[in-house]
């Protein structure tokens, strides 16, 4: 067998179009046809990809009188990166939803549910992934998971949402160890209603220390309206309400009205 045949076997029992190889070796599909047709012969780097993507020694390439597929030889460990470059290569559904294949495997993903390092999909898994769904490193949707998570829903070490909850949290309703929101809960806690250990915020506050117009501290609490630390009375909780009548302004009334169901 030529290198070429062998070169065509092996990815055609591998379920490799010439396509997706050239996307592997980094080379036109037209490389990949002229060498399976023996009119060109691949560079040295190349075939070295291609013994450890097809698991095969160089000898059984490049010797035409082995016949036989033989493994490669133990060498030098291959990183987790290498293995992961060699091992992403494209898959795609033939089936379509919405224009779009079911699911699509690839380094640049995008489907129905896609997988990669940079993946887009109603369901997006990668390093970067944008869907709907999305879970990756940088992850960007309706409801995202990541490192660094920016969605409606967000959960991440740093998380950016209409509701999130992260380490470091930004949005509307928010819970982490440093918080910032509109309604915020953390270790940390700022925003116009903030609840935590150490709560600051524009209207309400609530917290171990407590700073804000309307101020419930269990050690510490600095409220220009109205200010207590301990416990709340059924008298205490009557002044709370009103006072946040008095300096909540109309468009964060919901805001008011969830604080006030937890007095």
């Amino acid at each position: 067998m030529t290198l070429g045949d062998k070169i065509s076997k092996l990815r055609k029992d591998n379920n490799y179009t010439q396509e997706q190889l050239a996307d592997i070796l980094g080379v036109s599909r037209q490389s990949i046809s002229k060498w399976e047709s023996d009119i060109a012969y691949p560079e040295t780097d190349k075939l070295v990809k291609m013994g450890k993507l097809f698991e095969c020694s160089m000898d059984y390439l490049l010797n035409e009188d082995i016949s036989e597929k033989q493994g490669i030889q133990p060498t030098e460990k291959e990183s987790l990166w290498d293995k992961l470059k060699l091992q992403i290569h494209e898959r795609k559904s033939e089936k379509t939803v919405m224009g779009m294949p079911l699911w699509h495997i690839a380094r640049n993903a995008k489907g129905f549910v896609a997988v990669g390092l940079n993946a887009r999909g109603v369901i997006a898994i990668g390093l970067k992934a944008q869907g709907v769904v999305s879970l990756g490193m940088l992850s960007i949707g309706v409801f995202s998971f990541g490192m660094l998570s920016i969605g409606l829903l967000a959960i991440g070490l740093f998380a950016l949402g209409v509701l999130s909850a992260g380490c470091f949290a930004l949005g509307i309703l928010t819970a982490g160890a440093i918080s910032f929101g509109v309604i915020s809960i953390g270790a940390i806690a700022t925003g116009e209603f903030s609840v935590g250990a150490l709560a600051i915020g524009k209207y309400f506050a609530l917290g171990d220390n407590a700073r804000a117009m309307v101020a419930i501290g269990d050690t510490e609490a600095a409220g220009s309206v109205f200010q207590k630390i301990g416990e709340l009375s059924a008298q205490d909780i009557a002044d709370v309400k009103q006072s946040l009548d008095t300096v909540v302004p109309a468009y964060f009334s919901w805001a008011k009205e969830l604080i006030k169901l937890f007095l």
